[in-house]
């Protein structure tokens, strides 16, 4: 459903090559929750942005649904569900209501499944009492889950997910990390990138742990357990990234 092969991304700064990510090849199968582990500037959003079409590679291919990144950019983005952490995405003049129509008009939906979507997911997140309310008034956390509905209003495939969580409490969290559970009982295809370790341990099936741009250590997490003779995955990350 989702490979990377090779994939380099470079930029040009202050007339010298920044190289943000470095040879990296994954694949991740349908169904599949699959962590992208690393501190900031690892180049994980990166990664994300050249998946979601928004950075080309320099060089490598991504493949996402059987169509490259590139060549099938347009196809590509009928696919995927991107939501990159935080509030981004939304208007705040808008109601919540009038952003997720956006977007769902945007991927091409129907008033009707619109609607249907709608309903869905404002119940999944307890959007219901705040549809109709400016975004700008929200609070961080409401922010983030009306960006997560609006990311998901067309029932991608792929799901791009960096820091779903963020600004969320316990609760809201929860929520969130059960959507992702029913997704991949779905037979979504889930990319999820987090600094929350525990997160990681409950979600993900394989992971690949990054760092200025380079893969250190890749697998399922009992694999990466054994790799590093830890019990957690926050100690393997740890002991990796200061052996690195």
């Amino acid at each position: 459903m989702l490979t990377l092969d090779n994939v380099t991304k470079v930029f040009r700064k202050n007339d010298k090559n920044f190289v943000a990510v470095e040879d990296l090849s994954f694949n991740i199968n349908k169904g599949e929750i699959f962590g992208l582990i690393g501190t900031n500037g690892a180049g994980k959003t990166t990664t994300m942005r050249m998946i979601a079409t928004t950075l080309k590679p320099t060089y490598g291919q991504i493949n996402v649904c059987g169509f490259d990144s590139v060549k099938d950019d347009a196809n590509v983005r009928k696919c995927i569900g991107v939501l990159y952490g935080g509030d981004t995405g939304l208007y705040d003049r808008l109601t919540a209501r009038e952003n997720i129509e956006y977007f769902g008009r945007l991927n091409g939906l129907n008033d009707d499944a619109i609607n249907k979507q709608i309903e869905y997911l404002s119940e999944v997140f307890g959007l219901k009492g705040y549809l109709d309310r400016r975004c700008g008034s929200f609070s961080r956390g409401m922010k983030q889950k009306t960006s997560f509905a609006r990311a998901i209003i067309h029932n991608p495939q792929v799901m791009l997910f960096d820091e779903p969580t963020a600004g969320l409490d316990i609760l809201a969290s929860e929520e969130v990390i059960d959507f992702i559970k029913q997704c991949k009982k779905l037979g979504k295809t889930i990319l999820l990138s987090s600094h929350n370790m525990q997160e990681v341990e409950e979600l993900c099936d394989r992971a690949l742990i990054i760092d200025h741009g380079k893969t250190l250590c890749s697998g399922t997490l009992e694999n990466i357990l054994q790799q590093t003779n830890t019990n957690s995955i926050k100690e393997a990350f740890i002991k990796i990234i200061k052996k690195d």
